[in-house]
């Protein structure tokens, strides 16, 4: 078994732990550790909420989540010899739950504390907690599904540097300008543009950790150097290539998944778990301009949950509010997709929060089937048929099986 190089300790606040985590990405980050290449190694991981979520039946914690505090992330972990320019090759070798944490939670952020891809639908805040037995995950408000965990890291990354993270800040700034009062916010900034004073910075202290926490950039978003993509297949056997900016590379990680649909649409969509991951390090001297690489490609896994047949929905890109017509806009197209799932779904006794975190979890294919034949984009939305206890097969007969009546979703109080 890998060393264990930075442990998650469940019975701590990350900001109690003796080896901190950090929430945001800045090139004065210390290493946690430096690695030579071809060195293995374990990371431990809280969830992306450091622990502010309970297993219970009631949603407030969703609710109240402070989300200017995540993501936890475990590093950075420094790489001899890497240089910017190269590509740090990073192999997950092997990836799971925490044998002290064995459950995991989905949640409908509230429209006014992030919110998520439906929150015009679905505004309010709502909560499913999800039970792990061996490979398999079911929960106790979502009946009639189960599923195996294609288990990921929703978010890895390299260091920024400072070019790269100032060109960050000017972009998205620029963007948040163009409608300050917008809620949920076009983008999350820096501590010293928003106001906020919640900056986790690692091994940084003191007058450092204030100065670099007010430009430090929030994990919210992929960007170039990978981060909070939530790519559904970084599971055990994949390989990822990234882009490295800064001396050592400085590799991050956390916001662990045991199973995600393609999009995450609730936002905190996917089943959300603390965990551990196994990985090991290779350097590609001056790989970026070698493959004309920007943001980071990847290797798929061997391993993945094996379905063969699915019922597939498609959208177009027309909006659902006033049928107004757009220009061939995949994204509208999407929302439209899982919104016909959704409906399709309450045929059969789920609610629309349901049946909009069953998109979120389970591991459902998202395509982008077509963008060229103007003026309709079509998206298309898969769901495995086999992770239901009952056919959802349409046929002549209609839905004639349903889950059990008063099932739900947790509230709030």
């Amino acid at each position: 078994m890998p060393r264990t190089v930075f442990h998650a300790e469940m019975d701590k606040l990350p900001e109690e732990q003796i080896v901190k985590t950090h929430n945001r990405w800045h090139p004065d980050l210390p290493f946690v550790e430096t690695f030579k290449p071809g060195e293995s190694f374990r990371v431990e991981c809280y969830d992306w909420t450091g622990g502010q979520i309970q297993n219970d039946d009631c949603a407030d914690d969703i609710r109240d989540v402070d989300l200017s505090k995540v993501h936890y992330l475990s590093g950075p972990f420094g790489i001899e010899g890497a240089k910017p320019g190269d590509l740090l090759v990073v192999n997950i070798n092997d990836i799971g739950s925490k044998e002290d944490s064995e459950w995991g939670f989905t949640g409908i952020f509230a429209h006014e504390n992030g919110g998520g891809f439906l929150d015009e639908h679905f505004p309010a805040a709502r909560k499913a907690c999800w039970d792990f037995e061996g490979i398999y995950a079911s929960s106790r408000h979502i009946p009639g599904v189960r599923f195996p965990g294609t288990i990921h890291p929703g978010l890895i990354g390299t260091l920024p540097s400072a070019d790269l993270l100032k060109t960050w800040n000017d972009r998205e700034k620029k963007l948040f300008d163009t409608n300050p009062s917008r809620t949920p916010p076009l983008c999350t900034l820096p501590d010293g543009m928003a106001g906020t004073t919640t900056a986790l910075m690692g091994g940084l202290t003191g007058a450092d950790a204030k100065i670099a926490g007010a430009e430090a950039a929030r994990t919210v978003p992929g960007r170039e150097h990978g981060g909070n993509c939530d790519i559904k297949n970084l599971s055990r056997g994949s390989k990822v290539f990234f882009p490295v900016y800064v001396d050592g590379a400085g590799l991050s990680m956390g916001d662990i998944h045991w199973s995600q649909g393609d999009g995450e649409i609730t936002f905190c969509g996917a089943i959300e778990m603390a965990g551990w991951i196994d990985i090991s390090v290779d350097i590609i001297k001056g790989g970026m301009e070698m493959y004309g690489v920007t943001n980071p490609i990847f290797q798929t896994s061997p391993i993945d949950a094996n379905y063969s047949e699915y019922l597939v929905f498609e959208g177009i890109s027309v909006d659902e509010h006033n049928g107004e017509q757009h220009y061939l806009d995949a994204t509208i197209a999407y929302r439209r997709a899982c919104l016909n799932a959704v409906e399709y779904l309450k045929k059969f006794g789920y609610s629309g929060e349901q049946a909009y975190m069953i998109l979120g979890t389970a591991p459902v294919e998202g395509r982008v089937a077509g963008i060229v034949d103007i003026p309709n984009a079509c998206c298309t939305v898969s769901i495995p048929t086999a992770i239901f206890d009952f056919d959802i097969n349409p046929n002549a007969s209609g839905p004639t099986q349903s889950i059990p009546s008063g099932v739900d979703v947790a509230e709030c109080t």
